[in-house]
């Protein structure tokens, strides 16, 4: 794992050759170091969100999920109360990664896996579960999507995660590049994010147990040591380029799906 990354530029570390390769990130370089005995590392996050940016605009599922193992560890700093949230998103990280896994299995015969992830072992165009695109078309033709009711597909599950990473981006948004939420509580803003981005698509039961976890939540000021800064003018280089990489991941997530009338799954 690298010591820091210099997100923007063709730069390797001399541990392990990893890079952060798109300007897409941010236009200008942002060193962002790990942050000692802390759980959530944004070099890490950052490092995922950028590989998960494949050629012609597709998303590359093993390093999107590997974003969200991250963002857990984020929202787990939110307080003990956003652990059905939290609960709720491995959960469907689990799902896509045991259909990629019976995906897998299919093919091995013909293709042993030359690693231990079940979404990277194969050639990406035989692999259903290798991005985003291969994932909805495969799913779309072999039947396992429905658009009248629930059905346990990667699909179905994708379009949860994406609806969840428009609440994370709003709440960072909000919190540290909006001024006029300046003031406000977490618990203020995270409600907020939440009643935009999700809660048009939950029970009314689930948006009563999420606003009385949002009325728990701790002062704001306890994100600035999860960034490892101490003050908000420190933080905001870094949220905003957090927020641009999201956004971009996002945004070519919600491409696929619109392209395939998927964005309203049961």
């Amino acid at each position: 794992v690298p010591q820091a990354v210099v997100v923007g530029s063709d730069v390797k570390t001399h541990i392990a050759n990893i890079v952060i390769k798109s300007d897409v990130i941010t236009p200008k370089p942002v060193i962002i170091p790990d942050c000692p005995e802390q759980h959530f590392q944004v070099s890490h996050l950052l490092l995922y969100l950028d590989s998960a940016l494949g050629p012609a605009s597709n998303v590359l599922l093993e390093p999107y999920l590997l974003c969200w193992e991250e963002l857990i560890k984020f929202m787990e700093a939110l307080g003990p109360m956003v652990g059905f949230f939290t609960y709720k998103v491995q959960e469907k990280i689990t799902l896509i990664r045991h259909l990629a896994e019976e995906d897998s299995a299919k093919h091995r015969l013909l293709a042993p896996p030359p690693t231990n992830s079940p979404l990277l072992t194969l050639n990406p165009y035989s692999h259903t579960y290798h991005s985003v695109s291969s994932m909805l078309d495969t799913e779309l033709q072999l039947g396992v999507v429905s658009f009248d009711r629930q059905t346990p597909s990667g699909s179905r599950t994708l379009l949860r995660l994406h609806r969840s990473l428009m609440w994370l981006q709003l709440l960072l948004i909000k919190l540290w590049l909006e001024p006029e939420h300046v003031g406000k509580s977490l618990g203020e803003v995270c409600e907020e994010a939440y009643n935009e981005a999700l809660a048009p698509y939950h029970p009314w039961l689930l948006q009563r147990v999420a606003r009385l976890a949002f009325k728990a939540m701790p002062e704001h000021t306890v994100l600035l040591s999860v960034v490892c800064v101490n003050t908000h003018e420190e933080a905001e280089p870094i949220i905003r380029t957090i927020v641009t990489a999201i956004s971009e991941v996002h945004r070519r997530t919600q491409t696929e799906l619109e392209r395939r009338n998927m964005l309203d799954l049961p």
